[in-house]
């Protein structure tokens, strides 16, 4: 006796039915009409990041995908899905796209993901990461992991395509001549574009079964040797009214923030706590400088403040420490002058401007010229200044125009230092509070409005018209 047996369907679905009369030229200009979808759903994928994270915790701790976050995630990959089956991931219709989470059964693309009663609480550990690295290579190749051709500077590739996109170019070429989308090569996007979506579906903690590795063609998903066109609900299930969306997405936002500034306040902790000297001075790695000509200048510094804030340099910076470091001997000479004077004495003198320092190496504008008239050691100019091996002076900063100067103490030429800089920054603690009080009040904000929409989504809807008809009496 022989059994059949009927592949069973992935847990994600993906449709879609090409239109019979396209444009043979919209899609050239549909990059900017689904300009207001990209808006909003780079708001909706940051709460979707965020509600991943909460579905991690509870799928990790429950083994249950929180029903109200698993119809938000499924509706936000929908509303994706749809803006790209009209745009630039498949270009099959023209007719614009809903803005809403829920199924539009009349519209032409279709997503849905069935909702798993339990998942693996192990699983959930290395599945995103680990075991999608296979699917994550093709899935590159897919959506944008061929660069061509055009390159900058840095060799980096300017442009890049995935197959999709160019399978999606050549359809709108032909779309543009001839007026038809070849069935085919929409077959084939339509293909390529469920495999995307179910690597997404699964990495997303949406199922434990493993995306095939396989390409089901056609706008449908194949049964066997036929192929399935599953029905789309008509009213949306899903409790995610407009408000509570927009309450969730503030509150991601809200969220991600709080984490940015608690990062940059943990930043700032770690530099206070490792880039401080003995003294209380942050102090700059060591920058090796050298030059052939007199001396190394700093570009002007300008400091301008009012009377009011004449204080303000010495609250926010405080005392600023430069130190150098002769290696074969030579003494050096390190000092800090109004511009004016330090230009004056270097007019005619040959010297290096340090004007930026680019991949860790420093970046010079020369000034030609003969040796300085008289060694830096004989002015008298100067505002701060340190002579020998390993010379370092220490500066309280004033309103003014300013730059420093390295040379050899003797005005020789050829001179090479390493040199670094630093300042008390007694600001700095006030800065680091800051920030995390701001986290705390982002965090606690952004939760109340992610937790709140969340719990009315959840609720059954016997019990929300219960709520309702009990507050009408």
């Amino acid at each position: 006796m022989t059994t059949s047996t009927t592949p069973v369907a992935y847990p994600v679905h993906v449709d879609a039915e090409l239109d019979p009369q396209l444009s043979r030229g919209l899609w050239l200009v549909k990059w900017l009409l689904a300009i207001p979808h990209y808006i909003v759903l780079a708001v909706l994928w940051i709460a979707f990041m965020v509600t991943s994270v909460v579905a991690f915790l509870a799928i990790l701790f429950t083994g249950h995908y929180p029903r109200a976050l698993f119809e938000f995630n499924v509706g936000v990959m929908r509303w994706t899905w749809r803006v790209a089956y009209y745009a630039y991931g498949a270009l099959g219709t023209d007719r614009y796209p809903p803005f809403t989470l829920a199924d539009v059964p009349d519209y032409p693309a279709h997503l849905e993901v069935e909702y798993p009663e339990r998942l693996s609480r192990g699983l959930v550990l290395v599945k995103w990461w680990l075991m999608a690295i296979p699917h994550y290579l093709i899935v590159g190749l897919f959506v944008g992991g061929l660069g061509y051709g055009v390159r900058g500077a840095d060799e980096a590739p300017l442009l890049s395509a995935g197959l999709i996109g160019l399978l999606v170019l050549v359809a709108a070429v032909v779309l543009l001549f001839t007026g038809r989308y070849p069935r085919q090569i929409f077959d084939l996007i339509l293909g390529l574009n469920r495999w995307v979506l179910r690597v997404a579906g699964y990495v997303a903690l949406m199922t434990d079964r493993y995306p095939p590795f396989e390409l089901q063609q056609g706008g449908h998903e194949q049964q066997g040797d036929s192929y399935s066109q599953p029905s789309h609900p008509s009213t949306p299930r899903s409790g995610w009214t407009a408000g509570r969306v927009v309450s969730l997405v503030l509150g991601s936002v809200l969220v991600v923030g709080g984490l940015g500034s608690a990062a940059g306040g943990a930043a700032l902790v770690s530099a206070d706590q490792l880039a401080r000297d003995a003294d209380g001075f942050l102090t700059s790695p060591q920058l090796e400088l050298g030059t052939d000509s007199y001396a190394i200048t700093s570009e002007d510094i300008h400091l301008d403040t009012s009377d009011s804030l004449k204080d303000l340099p010495d609250r926010l910076i405080g005392d600023v420490r430069l130190t150098a470091e002769e290696t074969d001997g030579t003494d050096l000479f390190i000092g800090i002058a109004s511009a004016a004077d330090l230009r004056t004495y270097l007019d005619a003198t040959a010297h290096d401007t340090l004007i930026e320092i680019l991949d860790g190496n420093p970046v010079y504008r020369s000034t030609s010229g003969a040796a300085p008239q008289g060694a830096p050691t004989d002015q008298t100019f100067w505002v701060a200044e340190a002579t020998g091996i390993r010379p370092e002076l220490t500066w309280a900063f004033e309103e003014g125009d300013w730059a420093a100067v390295v040379m050899n103490a003797d005005g020789s030429a050829a001179v090479t230092a390493d040199v670094s800089a630093g300042a008390e920054v007694p600001v700095l603690g006030t800065v680091i509070a800051i920030l995390f009080i701001l986290s705390g009040v982002l965090l606690l904000g952004g939760g109340v409005l992610i937790a709140v929409p969340i719990r009315s989504a959840s609720r059954k809807p016997e019990e929300a018209s219960g709520e309702e008809a009990v507050s009408r009496t």
